[in-house]
């Protein structure tokens, strides 16, 4: 996934649009050349967070706000019977192979799903919050959610290898 900057005069689609991938790729980066044992390597207990783990956590969360909310799709967690968002993080048992096939799986859903949609307006009822929410929300709520996420994988890199770098 290559990593471009997002525009600088970009219109705010163009701009939310590029921002996303932007950490989306970031992620991927983080990832870059690490045995699989190492992507499970788990931060510190009793957390079982690991850069596998933020993987699999960022498809089930793609393919809920994209797939689910957006698109109406009625599909189950990827990792989880009960609807755990957390479950993901224990990647023990997982694989690259898995965990980033299941992430570009749903990364290339969450494309196609946006690229359709008539504007940023469009909405969609989101159950737990029991409201309805925009395309635009749910952008910058994915873009929220992956910068957040793209810090602890920066700390989890640095454990294992010592690789720092925004």
């Amino acid at each position: 996934m290559e990593r471009i900057s997002p525009p600088l005069t970009g219109d705010e689609r163009e701009t939310l649009r590029t921002f996303l991938d932007y950490h989306r790729a970031t992620l991927a980066w983080k990832c870059e050349g690490l045995t699989d044992e190492q992507l499970r390597r788990a931060s510190m207990p009793p957390s079982t967070l690991s850069l596998l783990g933020l993987v699999r956590h960022m498809a089930e969360v793609e393919r809920h706000w994209f797939r689910r909310v957006l698109d109406g799709q009625d599909l189950p967690h990827r990792w989880s019977d009960t609807h755990d968002f957390q479950a993901a993080y224990d990647a023990c048992g997982s694989s690259r192979e898995e965990a980033f096939t299941a992430w570009e799986d749903e990364v290339a859903h969450a494309r196609r799903i946006e690229a359709a949609a008539e504007s940023l307006d469009v909405t969609a009822y989101v159950p737990s919050w029991e409201e309805e929410a925009s395309l635009r929300l749910v952008m910058l709520h994915l873009i929220h959610e992956y910068a957040r996420h793209n810090g602890h994988a920066d700390f989890l890199r640095e454990g294992i290898d010592g690789t720092t770098g925004a």
